[in-house]
């Protein structure tokens, strides 16, 4: 059997790096090597890593300043890539700072590349469901996270993925130009490999969304896909929405029809893929949270993202501001 090694990078990640790290290593399939890049953390970090280091063998720690948004337009694909050429196994599991990793993740997502049925495999991430906040479930299918771990998925997210080093090597590895190199790294992965999806292979995500902070987000990600041009279609299916709303509201002086259909539509747009494991199906505040970021969504969205078309502007995450 194949080695697996495990990378991550991170940035500024004081309050999840143990918890991140200890998961990692935990793993009921043991990794070759645990392998954390440090793109120049100021809040502590890279000294909890740095112990950590010395308290587990199979854990290297790196720290490479080049990995900062201060000097690369990817700093995220840039440590992800200083992490793999470090790695000696032949097979690599991506994970993330934000999540915790349950003992059989890593068997799980390296499964189908162990036994030989594919070159690369996506796990996808839902919510931990020990550390939820109210806008953590309301904006969280926006995103592209599951509230239940057995819900299957097929959306990219580096926070969960596996492939053969030789497949990375063939792409060119993670694109470091922008700040969506795991979209960009998939969309390469794809034209030459189709992924397998494992099942109960996610990472458990701990975002702690306020309002605020999941409307920033997914602003930032609009704009990312108005920069580099990708989703268009999802800009288009936004701005339909914002122009039906639009359009329904110039008619209710005439009548209420097209403002009621518009509105039976957007409860079905904010429930329809998860509705079967929605926490909240019986909490005014719950419901309405989802509902209410919902209706926000296609104009964040369609904003956002002309914005990053028109700028070309990268939009930089809290940990490269801070860092």
């Amino acid at each position: 059997m194949s080695a697996v090694s495990v990378i991550a990078t991170v940035l500024n990640e004081v309050e999840d790096i143990d918890e991140l790290v200890s998961s990692l290593i935990q793993q009921a399939l043991e990794p070759a090597e645990v392998i954390v890049v440090d793109g120049g953390s100021t809040d502590g970090t890279w000294a909890r890593l740095q112990a950590s280091a010395l308290a587990h063998a199979s854990l290297k720690a790196i720290q490479d300043w080049s990995c900062s948004l201060k000097r690369s337009p990817g700093p995220i694909a840039r440590g992800r890539n200083v992490a793999i050429h470090a790695a000696s196994s032949e097979v690599i599991a991506c994970a993330d700072a934000g999540c915790v990793y349950g003992p059989d993740w890593l068997e799980k997502l390296t499964e189908p590349i162990l036994s030989g049925h594919a070159e690369y495999a996506l796990g996808g991430s839902c919510l931990d469901a020990d550390r939820q906040t109210t806008w953590d479930i309301a904006s969280a299918p926006f995103f592209g996270i599951k509230l239940d771990p057995n819900q299957p998925t097929k959306s990219c997210t580096a926070r969960s993925m596996a492939f053969r080093k030789e497949l990375w090597q063939r792409v060119g590895g993670f694109p470091e130009t922008s700040l969506t190199e795991d979209s960009l790294f998939d969309q390469r992965l794809r034209a030459i490999v189709q992924p397998a999806f494992p099942e109960r292979a996610k990472a458990h995500y701990r975002p702690r969304h306020t309002l605020k902070t999941a409307l920033r987000d997914l602003g930032r990600y609009a704009t990312l896909d108005g920069v580099m041009n990708i989703r268009r279609g999802r800009l288009f299916r936004n701005l339909a929405r914002c122009l039906a709303e639009v359009l329904a509201v110039a008619l209710v002086a005439r009548t209420v029809i097209p403002l009621a259909c518009v509105l039976l539509l957007e409860i079905y747009f904010a429930f329809r893929l998860d509705w079967k494991s929605f926490p909240g199906k019986t909490s005014v505040r719950q419901l309405s949270a989802r509902l209410f970021f919902s209706l926000l969504v296609p104009w964040l969205v369609t904003w956002n993202h002309i914005v990053g078309a028109l700028s070309k502007t990268n939009q930089p995450n809290r940990q490269n501001v801070a860092g």
